[in-house]
């Protein structure tokens, strides 16, 4: 590796006055979609971002390439284990710098405040501290390979519906204890070069603006408060002012090269709106980023310095496809998805499977046959490769004992796209659907024949092209009523055989992107009748105005979707439940899908999609050995949860899913996960139900009760509460003690609570395998002053053991979890009193207590 001298921040302001204003502003939008601009009178080469956080998924110069593909991170959650998080963010990095990738849009750390929120799946956890961690653990592992983290969305952005324009109105308490808590966290754990500002805007009782403007909290509290020296980031195509954005500490605008910055901020400068020094700072923030990336050199240097080499590096090979990767890089995404997994119950002992006592297995389930591997939206990546739960399962089974594969009912209600094979381009009769790009005055200038119904964000046109025509004949041969569905973007018209049938005008811009980005566009539907004899052949026209996005590409959106005729999800059932009579064991896969968890929108309720419920019910009832498996990242009811002999949740379990569900199941590995969020056994249950904002404002009227606290203040008993997870082995809690008889409040000072309180805890494995546990322990505030949480995570360990052994977990506690903000003093204070403090398994499953007396000052060990 060359040895360079990095130029100091002093070198780096020199450099910035040798330029003019423009050149300077120049610097503060992106060059293009995922590209910031280069500066070679600074040195500066271009950085380059890419989407997180489920992987990597590049900048899409390659459209056919692929990648690594992790659990959601809510799975890398369940682990409760920062060390796993960081040797994923190591592979993570190695992944980046494969892809020229300098900066990675993650981790997300803002916080499931209501399980319907649509990014559930994409966020860590319910728990502040439970996220911080984790995210202060991702943000190292990254950083440590020369890869910035983007610690995104700044702030309380918290669910999908309207989210380029609502406001969170919460009050300062709640917003400092909660929602800016993770935040702070990883900014003192791990100092991320870069943060995103949310779309939404916040309203907390002493500015109410958009994150990309707000004052008081992008300089007041992140800059000025925290120290954060790096540049404030928009979300993509979130800046709609010049002034108030760039004074109000937003630093860079993306995507580029246009937006509301450029001419129109050098001539805010020059009227005196913005100060230059205002200037002269952004670009300075990002020179850090770039120098931490190693994308700053000498000025006029044409070359970057070469990156930090992480652990992963040295299996480092050119190429986007899956014989570029190692195999263990394929064994660490193995080893999260099987850490992750949760054993929610085994009431029957029917797990570990026992593969040399069984003859047949039925895998059953709509899951079961196309697997959820991961959420919609920004975190979607091209998988490398893929291994489905018949995969997986075929291969680690002994040859002799026959897997069966049985749907049970289709769960989505879009149906699959039209087959290719039906569609028939109309001016050459050979296969496909023929595109004609017209000028503004329906001149044809272009276009092209593609096979695929599917036609989602379709951007292969020139600047001239004003419309998109598609044309295609559909051939209908098996008899019935078929259904045809059409998914259009934006301005359109739709023709079947020459009539029109659908039309739609909508100009909104951006929020177009996101629909058709991350959520599939309003279906349209007609039913077809096909005689028995005769085939039908539809001429199907869709005429598409170009939708112009500012920040984004032009595009177009159309999809045609087709029901065949088939045996109706009543059917399926019965046939699954015939199989799962006639098979030793029943693995029945059962979750959400590509229409249920995405970016883009919020859930309207927690069922399970479609038939699935009656699917379980039976299944059981059909075969008393029956392993239920949830594909799934936000949470879902379970209305049969008591009846099932063993119930595991596998989450978005990424790539290697079908040999991680293997591992568990025959009992290669552990399925270790803990909940990070709570359960519910009821909808109406749920603390916070809606996501929706209403005129415009989501109100936080929970205040500092989220996830958990919530449950235990109103004292409901969910499903399966928060930390729950069983594991193959049992536990005892034998003791707890502190180290120190009494603290100084000196040392319960900032997020990570310094080299403050610390328990002992010494815990026996009782049962009969090795086995990991997750130590967790709670605060117990008094509730004789301020309105607190009955109790909240105050610290968490993993620690291993072998059968029959002892082990003693060091639990750091958080500082936070005995402070509250007192919003007179504009700082944080430990209350005096008493405080438990319960040690235990989950937030419900608490087995030993302890005691400290606060009295201002120091906190004092009860003996």
């Amino acid at each position: 590796m060359t040895s360079v001298s990095l130029p100091d921040d002093a070198e780096l302001s020199r450099r910035i006055g040798g330029l003019d204003l423009e050149s300077k502003v120049r610097l503060l939008t992106g060059a293009d979609l995922w590209t910031l601009p280069a500066e070679p009178r600074l040195g500066l080469l271009p950085v380059t971002m890419s989407d997180g956080p489920q992987g990597v998924r590049g900048t899409g110069a390659d459209p056919d390439a692929t990648g690594l593909l992790a659990p959601a991170p809510s799975a890398l959650a369940a682990t409760w284990d920062a060390e796993l998080a960081e040797r994923l963010a190591d592979l993570f990095a190695t992944e980046a710098r494969r892809k020229g990738v300098d900066v990675l849009l993650a981790p997300a750390v803002n916080l499931q405040r209501t399980p319907v929120a649509g990014r559930h799946f994409e966020y860590l956890s319910e728990d502040p501290l439970l996220t911080g961690t984790l995210a202060a653990a991702i943000v190292r592992g990254l950083q440590a390979c020369g890869v910035a983290a983007c610690l995104k969305h700044f702030v309380a952005n918290d669910s999908e519906t309207d989210r380029t324009s609502y406001r969170s109105r919460l009050d300062e308490r709640t917003l400092r204890e909660v929602y800016l808590a993770p935040f702070e966290q990883a900014l003192a754990e791990a100092g991320p070069w870069s943060v995103m500002a949310a779309y939404s805007g916040v309203d907390d009782g002493q500015e109410s603006a958009p994150m990309s403007e707000h004052v008081r909290l992008l300089w007041g509290v992140l800059k000025e408060e925290w120290g954060f020296t790096g540049p404030v980031v928009s979300d993509w195509a979130a800046t709609r002012s010049t002034v108030a954005s760039a004074v109000g500490g937003l630093d860079l605008v993306m995507p580029g090269p246009e937006g509301p910055w450029g001419e129109a901020l050098v001539a805010a400068v020059r009227a005196g709106e913005v100060d230059e020094q205002i200037i002269d700072d952004k670009v300075l923030r990002l020179l850090r980023l770039a120098r931490n990336t190693g994308r700053l050199g000498l000025p006029e240097q044409e070359s970057a310095l070469e990156p930090t080499e992480g652990p992963y590096l040295s299996a480092q090979v050119e190429g986007s496809g899956a014989s570029a990767l190692a195999p263990e890089e394929f064994a660490l995404l193995r080893e999260v998805a099987v850490r992750g997994t949760v054993l929610l119950r085994d009431e029957a002992g029917l797990l570990p499977l026992q593969p040399n006592s069984i003859s047949s297995v039925a895998l059953i389930g709509p899951n079961a046959v196309a697997p959820y591997l991961q959420g919609g939206g920004s975190a979607f990546v091209p998988a490398a490769r893929t291994v489905t739960f018949e995969d997986g399962l075929r291969a680690a089974l002994p040859e002799g004992v026959r897997l069966t594969v049985h749907r049970g009912g289709d769960s989505r209600r879009r149906p699959p796209f039209a087959s290719s094979e039906l569609l028939t381009d109309p001016d050459t009769g050979t296969a496909g659907v023929r595109a004609d790009h017209l000028d503004v005055d329906g001149n044809r200038i272009g276009g092209e024949v593609r096979t695929s119904a599917d036609w989602t964000t379709y951007e292969n046109f020139g600047p001239a092209t004003d419309r998109v025509v598609l044309r295609t004949e559909l051939t209908l041969s098996e008899p019935g009523i078929h259904r045809l569905e059409f998914g259009c973007t934006g301005r359109f018209l739709v023709t079947v055989d020459g009539e029109q049938v659908f039309a739609g005008d909508d100009d909104r811009g951006v929020e177009l992107v996101l629909q058709s980005l991350h959520h599939y566009p309003p279906l349209q539907w007609i039913d077809v009748q096909v005689g028995p004899e005769t085939p039908r052949r539809i001429a199907i026209g869709i005429d598409l105005t170009v939708v112009e996005p500012g920040g984004y590409d032009r595009f177009v959106t159309a999809q045609l979707r087709h029901t065949v005729p088939g045996p109706t999800p009543y059917e399926e059932i019965a046939e699954a439940a015939a199989a799962a009579g006639a098979a030793d064991v029943a693995v029945v896969v059962v979750g959400t899908n590509e229409e249920s968890e995405s970016e883009g929108w919020d859930r309207a309720g927690l069922e399970l999609p479609g038939y699935q419920d009656e699917l379980v019910r039976k299944v059981i009832a059909a075969n008393p050995r029956t392993v239920v498996v949830v594909n799934a990242g936000a949470p879902v009811l379970l209305p049969w949860a008591d009846e099932v002999p063993a119930l595991l949740w596998a989450w978005l379990p990424g790539q290697e899913a079908g040999h991680a569900l293997a591992d568990v199941l025959l009992g290669r590995s552990e399925p270790a996960g803990r909940l990070p969020w709570t359960l519910p056994a009821r909808a109406e249950d749920v603390p916070v139900p809606d996501a929706r904002p209403h005129d415009g404002i989501v109100t936080y009227t929970e205040g500092v009760h989220i996830g958990h606290r919530a449950w235990d203040r109103q004292e409901l008993t969910p499903a399966f509460p928060f930390g729950h997870g069983l594991g193959w082995t049992r536990w005892t809690y034998d003791s707890v003690t502190t180290p120190y008889p009494s603290v100084s409040a000196a040392h319960l000072t900032g997020p990570a609570g310094g080299d403050g309180l610390q328990l002992a805890v010494e815990l026996t494995n009782t049962g009969p395998r090795a086995g990991r546990e997750v130590v967790q322990v709670y605060v117990e505030p008094p509730q004789d002053g301020p309105d607190r949480p009955v109790r909240l995570l105050a610290g968490f360990t993993t620690v291993q053991a072998a059968a029959d052994a002892q082990v003693t977990a060091q639990v750091q506690l958080s500082a936070r979890a005995f402070q509250i903000w007192d919003t007179d003093l504009r700082d944080w204070r430990t209350p005096a009193g008493r405080y438990r403090l319960h040690v235990g398994r989950s937030s419900r499953d608490l087995r030993l207590t302890a005691d400290v007396i606060s009295d201002g000052d120091r906190l004092h060990t009860v003996v």
